[in-house]
């Protein structure tokens, strides 16, 4: 066959090929498509016709299971002989002695919490240990609303808010938050802790710029973890070194022009130390290097300013200054949950980002009303927060500058005082954290032997937190002692000389054992 008859019988299937196209439906329209594809651009034709050929390919490719894997076929007896070898992860960190011989001691309350407290054994202590500041658990108008509203709304809306679990009292407790702070709006989560943990992530994304106080607790370290922002850290309450940080932050972004949003994070009243922060400075370097606060007012809501609305009341600052307040109704009101305020937007941004409000439960309508009575109750009686805080001032006054050994790092007006044993007896003995830690501890047990309970501040280690960069900080160990102006005054100064006597006590021995002499 010579090269014409090949190619009479190509062009004749070809021909065949082409009349039996066309008799296909719809067959004109791809033709028309094809050619003036080709025409108008031939370069998207060839693409188009790999893209086929790959298809076809790929329709054609042979077929594999997944269920079949390499793996190795062991008998009976090696599977045995591997199950008895393995052993699992501990689930925690076993317990460190000192936590093993303050459990053994750990003391066990008998009824509801008060000023006077009764333990297991019958005895009956003054109780310098919890956050019932202002004896709001004892009173009678809250707890008569809470009552009503369990019997009306049961125990839990067993639902997420937004969708089923969203109930009237909710609202009006987030009404009540937001007229009482000053702000547009306010938003209730379930959960105090996971609050300010979940509005960082909710604002703040990869690229993000976030700057931080190096003393910031454990709760905003997870928020600024899961944001997986670029956080800066600066000095605790430094603000020169606040601005250092912040002018570089923008001088570089105004070099390489970038536009990405960039937060300033700190704690009002710092709950690893007790001191406050400086707002009108942060407001200042906000304005001017235009960033946006995130302040967490966990333990300053209900406790600082003349009636208790936080540390913009304390310090004079208008609540629109600030973008985000954040704050708990677990400590002071003696309710549960936690709460965001600040302009309409962000409030209502929250609701569909935030991760626990959209995936939590929302909070039980007896802790929204408690919430909402225990603001009512502090605003018609501020001579409850007058008294608290004269209690403070007694406490102070016995502990602070009368004992050779501790010295308070907390505000003046925070009820929870944190005695920290003072720099000089710390390099005299060359006392680590854990010689500190058991120091205090036996502090603690010495003031419980003779009716006083108060506790350790056992906040979770900040120092071994690997998902940050740069932002270790080391809590030095304290004792906490927690006011309440359910106490008179007798008992507030009694209270104070026998935690100063415990104190002293339990140093003097360690010093006598040291030196070899008999215990004091």
């Amino acid at each position: 066959m010579d090269l014409h008859e090949v190619q009479a019988q190509l062009t004749g299937w070809l021909n065949e090929a082409t009349s039996a196209f066309q008799k296909v439906p719809g067959s004109a329209v791809l033709i028309r498509y094809v050619r003036s594809s080709y025409q108008n651009d031939p370069v998207r034709s060839a693409i188009e016709l790999v893209l086929v050929i790959f298809f076809i390919r790929y329709l054609l490719a042979p077929s594999y299971s997944t269920s079949k894997q390499n793996f190795i076929k062991l008998t009976e007896d090696e599977i045995d002989e591997l199950v008895e070898e393995w052993t699992p992860e501990p689930l925690v960190a076993p317990h460190t002695a000192l936590e093993e011989a303050e459990m053994e001691r750990l003391p066990v309350l008998v009824g509801p919490t008060g000023p006077k407290s009764k333990l297991a054994n019958g005895r009956t202590v003054t109780n310098l240990a919890s956050y019932n500041f202002y004896n709001l658990n004892a009173n009678e108008q809250i707890k008569e609303k809470a009552i009503q509203t369990l019997r009306t709304y049961g125990v839990g809306p067993c639902g997420p808010p937004q969708f089923y679990g969203t109930q009237d009292v909710h609202m009006k407790t987030e009404a009540d938050i937001a007229t009482f702070l000053g702000t547009e709006g306010c938003i209730v989560y379930a959960q105090a802790f996971s609050t300010i943990s979940s509005v960082i992530p909710s604002f703040c994304k990869r690229g993000d710029i976030i700057v931080a106080d190096r003393a910031v607790n454990y709760s905003i370290r997870r928020g600024l973890e899961v944001s997986r922002s670029n956080v800066k850290w600066y000095n605790h309450g430094d603000m020169e070194d606040l601005e250092r940080v912040v002018r570089k932050v923008a001088e570089e972004q105004a070099k390489k022009k970038q536009l990405t949003r960039r937060f300033i994070v700190t704690e009002a009243l710092f709950e690893t130390i007790g001191d406050c922060t400086n707002l009108p400075k942060l407001v200042e370097l906000k304005e001017k290097y235009k960033f946006r606060i995130i302040l967490d007012e966990t333990w300053s809501f209900g406790v600082l300013g003349r009636t208790g609305r936080g540390l913009t009341e304390a310090q004079n600052v208008d609540p629109v200054q600030v973008d985000m307040i954040v704050g708990s109704l677990a400590g002071p009101l003696c309710a549960g949950g936690g709460f965001c305020a600040g302009e309409k937007a962000v409030v209502e941004h929250q609701r569909l980002t935030a991760a626990s409000y959209t995936f939590s439960a929302a909070l039980p309508a007896m802790l929204a009303m408690t919430a909402s009575e225990s603001l009512n109750v502090l605003q018609s009686n501020p001579e409850i927060l007058t008294q608290c805080r004269e209690n403070i001032r007694l406490m102070r006054a016995q502990l602070d500058p009368r004992s050779d050994w501790v010295i308070c790092t907390s505000a003046p007006e925070n009820p929870i005082m944190l005695l920290v044993l003072k720099p000089d007896v710390i390099n005299a003995r060359r006392l680590t954290i854990d010689d500190q830690e058991r120091l205090l501890q036996e502090c603690v047990d010495e003031s419980l032997a003779n009716g006083v309970l108060i506790t350790r501040f056992k906040g979770i280690p900040i120092t071994t937190n690997t998902g940050l960069k740069d932002g270790n900080y080391t809590v030095q160990p304290a004792l906490k002692v927690c006011l309440t102006s359910g106490l008179s005054k007798k008992d507030v100064e009694k209270a104070g000389v026998t935690i100063r006597h415990a104190i002293t006590k339990v140093m003097t021995k360690k010093t006598n054992n040291k030196l070899g002499l008999p215990a004091a």
